[in-house]
């Protein structure tokens, strides 16, 4: 972990050089210009994340320890199929943990911040919320310590297909021809990343798009159909405290008002946008209300 905390440092400032290099780019060839309030939001909301990554406590870290204190093998990175294994294994986790976090309120509320940003681009990358250990994000990838790799193991390969993942939020780079059949491009990123009715709850893979065309969760993006990017109901403030709290405010809200124990569950881990009169703005309600006016 030492090692992976001296690449973080080395590979941070190209990372947010990067993103500036787009951001200059852009602002002086795009005739919408390039969001730089936006792009501020993202760097405090990465600032504030590695501010509170010294706290010790996550909520997945007993998770690990159990599953690796039972494990069936032990595991090193020895050989190209301990490697394959913790890489398809990490991919297959990544895309559960993916997919869930759309689908479940309750991950919902973290992982909306990284879909909060009104543009695609390079900076929307590192917005991705402060509450991640409080909610337990990394218990998906627990099943990979009970095979028998380290959780430091796994926790770094996961960083490591992170880092996979900023170079695809990019709006300009065009579609990859075969490679979009295995890998997660920007072409199928910026479909993950749109909130048009036909483009919602698509593409979870992490390096791999091929997760996705099995469980049937892979949609193409069309020509006749451009991105829009944000959330379904935008998101207008840049205050980045406003953007992490605001969805924890309305849940506390929603389960104030829950007339049953039903009615809480369903808030807390039902689709994001449930109600309990199916009046909300679950992705099956906003594609019918679509459907509808076609």
């Amino acid at each position: 972990m030492e090692n992976l905390g001296t690449l973080y440092l080395i590979l941070l400032p190209i990372v947010l050089s990067a993103a500036l290099v787009e951001g200059l780019w852009l602002s002086r060839t795009r005739a919408e210009g390039y969001d730089w309030k936006a792009w501020a939001t993202s760097v405090g909301d990465l600032a504030v994340r590695r501010l509170l990554a010294i706290v010790p406590y996550s909520l997945a870290t007993p998770f690990f320890v159990l599953a690796y204190d039972h494990r069936l093998f032990t595991l090193h990175l020895d050989s190209v199929a301990s490697v394959l294994a913790l890489f398809v294994g990490l991919e297959f986790f990544y895309y559960w943990y993916h997919r869930t976090s759309h689908t479940v309120r309750w991950f919902w509320n973290t992982h909306a911040v990284h879909h909060s940003p009104n543009q695609f681009n390079l900076a929307a990358a590192y917005r991705l919320g402060w509450f991640g250990k409080l909610t337990g994000t990394t218990i998906f990838f627990t099943p990979l310590s009970f095979l028998g790799f380290e959780p430091t193991t796994v926790l770094a390969a996961l960083a490591l297909n992170l880092l996979y993942q900023f170079w695809i939020h990019a709006d300009w780079i065009p579609k990859l021809g075969v490679l979009e059949y295995v890998l997660n491009t920007p072409s199928a990123h910026r479909v993950h990343h749109a909130r048009n009715p036909e483009y919602l709850d698509a593409n979870f893979g992490g390096v791999l798009i091929v997760f996705d065309r099995l469980f049937g969760t892979y949609v193409e993006e069309r020509a006749d159909i451009p991105c829009e990017y944000g959330l379904v109901h935008r998101v207008t403030t840049y205050n980045p405290v406003r953007i992490n709290v605001e969805p924890w405010v309305g849940l506390w809200n929603d389960l104030k008002s829950a007339r049953s124990l039903s009615d809480a569950w369903h808030y807390l881990f039902g689709a994001p946008g449930w109600r309990p009169d199916g009046k909300g703005a679950t992705t099956a309600e906003l594609r019918h209300a679509r459907a509808a006016m076609t």
